[in-house]
């Protein structure tokens, strides 16, 4: 079992969270969250500046078998990219131990993907 967590544009959240249903990935969680990357630039609106350096993220989170892995990381390639700097980032771990409370399930069956 792998998690998989994503931070993408919030534009593309959307696209994203449809892309991982085609992909049969529907439990996730999601956060919104600033971060703040390499890139350092400034706004000047009416003569006030502003610092736009911290950007609104989606943080997507969501735990696969490891069959459904490279199908889910493609998901969020596709769907995610633009091909411009702050498209995101991807994180795979591992995962040592999975139990669904309701079922008292463990491993792969606790979880919802095929």
């Amino acid at each position: 079992m792998k998690k998989i967590e994503a931070i993408v544009r919030k534009t593309k959240f959307e696209e994203v969270r449809a892309a991982l249903h085609e992909a049969d990935i529907d439990f996730l969680s999601w956060w919104e969250v600033k971060g703040q990357g390499t890139a350092r630039q400034g706004l000047i609106f009416r003569g006030i500046a502003y610092d736009v350096n911290s950007v609104a993220r989606m943080y997507i989170s969501f735990v696969v078998r490891d069959q459904n892995v490279e199908k889910s990381i493609n998901a969020i390639l596709e769907s995610a990219y633009t091909g411009e700097s702050g498209d995101g980032r991807i994180f795979v771990s591992d995962i040592g131990e999975s139990i669904r409370i309701r079922t008292k399930d463990r491993g792969d069956e606790s979880l919802y993907n095929k």
